[in-house]
């Protein structure tokens, strides 16, 4: 979801953040998927929207408009919050002309094209990924990748039809100055601002498109399993990386986690909270944080998700017919935990 982290390449900074975390990876045997032909394209939408002649912004949106079509009025709108889009609106002029105009913004735009000029890594690690999901998936189909600049508004990765966007603002190193100078942001989720965490931001934006949770949820434990089948998906395209990366913890917050698996699931028992449909009460155990409310000091943020997904390895290893397909297919979340056999020692 960070020196300068610039001075060095997207790729030794991967490698570094992987092999620094090797006592916190799940250990999985991946498939050879070296047979399945795989090419990603990046589209740099941030490269071209900086091109822009200012002084003429509504013919420069035409011709933008014309080269992203689906991903120019999403950005427009949902991402710089501009409103509806419109090529004519002199309103949306004015906002993307101060918004191009801006010092800092361009600043962000120069050091964003000296990190991520190169962008040869990434294509290979994303294609990778498509690779693995289309082993397990075979009907998928890889999406168009467009790169964009957000103005460090925490857009990481987003989805719309058949486009995978990714905000590069938001993988500059945890030591990139602007993180610090945003009060929104605590330092556990500049943490996360590094690029050892797109893939994974990626892949999970992906598999929510893939395979939305129902609108209804149910309680906490079948919110507890829906997050568990995302991180399950996660190991199995991402076997390379760490479980740290994948679930957002440090390594210290990882191995509390496995050291308290017992009493955390007790936790849940005890205080009658697996069938809990109280929204706010759920919220404290599925919430992004650097703690969990209300739980032994040492729980991280979203313990939920840590849960799940153990209750969904359990599922799986007892299960090994069932294929990931068939696993992201399946909605009766109540008979994949009793199937399981889940019960921590």
């Amino acid at each position: 979801m960070q020196s300068y982290i610039n001075k060095y390449t997207l790729l030794i900074s991967c490698l570094m953040a992987l092999s620094g975390i090797t006592a916190c990876h799940s250990g999985q045997k991946a498939p050879d998927v070296s047979h399945i032909p795989m090419t990603v394209n990046i589209s740099r939408f941030d490269s071209a929207l900086f091109t822009i002649d200012t002084n003429q912004i509504q013919p420069g949106l035409q011709r933008l408009h014309a080269d992203y079509p689906v991903f120019l009025p999403l950005y427009v709108t949902d991402i710089l919050n501009l409103g509806a889009y419109s090529d004519s609106s002199a309103a949306i002029h004015q906002q993307l002309r101060l918004f191009l105009t801006t010092a800092d913004f361009r600043q962000l735009e120069k050091a964003v094209q000296q990190q991520y000029g190169d962008a040869t890594a990434l294509k290979e690690q994303l294609a990778q990924c498509f690779r693995y999901i289309k082993y397990y998936i075979p009907a998928f189909h890889p999406p168009k990748v467009v790169t964009f600049i957000s103005g460090i508004a925490n857009y990481g990765a987003i989805t719309v039809d058949s486009i995978l966007g990714i905000g590069l603002d938001m993988y500059m190193g945890e030591n990139f100055p602007p993180y610090a100078q945003i009060p929104d942001y605590p330092d556990y989720m500049i943490h996360r601002f590094a690029p050892a965490y797109i893939a994974t931001n990626c892949m999970q934006v992906l598999q929510q498109q893939l395979y939305p949770p129902a609108r209804n949820s149910g309680g906490l434990l079948e919110i507890m399993i829906e997050a568990g089948k995302q991180q399950y998906f996660l190991d199995k395209v991402l076997p390379a990386t760490p479980d740290t990366i994948k679930l957002g913890y440090t390594k210290e917050q990882l191995q509390w986690c496995h050291d308290n698996e017992q009493m955390i699931w007790q936790f849940f028992v005890q205080n009658n909270l697996l069938y809990s449909t109280d929204w706010q009460q759920i919220n404290h155990f599925i919430g992004d944080g650097p703690s969990t409310q209300g739980m032994p000091e040492g729980a991280p943020g979203k313990i939920a998700n840590f849960v799940g997904w153990q209750i969904i390895k359990k599922y799986m290893e007892a299960h090994p017919e069932v294929s990931l397909q068939q696993l992201m297919e399946s909605k009766n979340l109540l008979d994949i935990f009793k199937a399981s056999k889940y019960r921590p020692k």
